[in-house]
């Protein structure tokens, strides 16, 4: 193998190494990467089937009041499939969703979905 071969492979590799552990906000939450708490990240609610439940980190978090059209899609004036905002884990169990459209959800952590290490940075 040449060296200029050999630059490249260890190019590309150090590429993918920061690309997945240098994760961008949205990503960092849907990922299973922790999350501190008191943190704010951009985040991609999921909305396509109402918003019920949002991943962050490693553990699922229920919306305290699910919200739907009545017909499984999300009430008027939500994007589909996401609505792009903000997460803000204001505890290890309780997160915040807000958009610039005045959105706001609570989540509280799933029982049974502890994380395998504490929430931290």
């Amino acid at each position: 193998m040449t060296q200029r071969a050999v630059q490249i492979i260890f190019a590309l590799t150090l590429a993918a190494g920061v690309l997945a552990g240098c994760a961008q906000g949205d990503e960092e939450v849907n990922t299973g990467r922790a999350t501190p708490p008191g943190r704010t990240i951009p985040f991609d609610l999921y909305t396509h089937c109402g918003i019920d439940e949002a991943r962050i980190g490693s553990r699922y978090f229920a919306a305290e009041t699910p919200l739907s059209d009545g017909s499984g899609n999300p009430p008027e004036g939500w994007g589909n499939p996401y609505q792009r905002g903000t997460m803000t884990l204001t505890s290890e169990t309780e997160a915040v969703f807000t958009d610039d459209a005045g959105h706001e959800v609570k989540f509280r952590a799933r029982p049974g979905t502890e994380p395998s290490k504490p929430l931290c940075a």
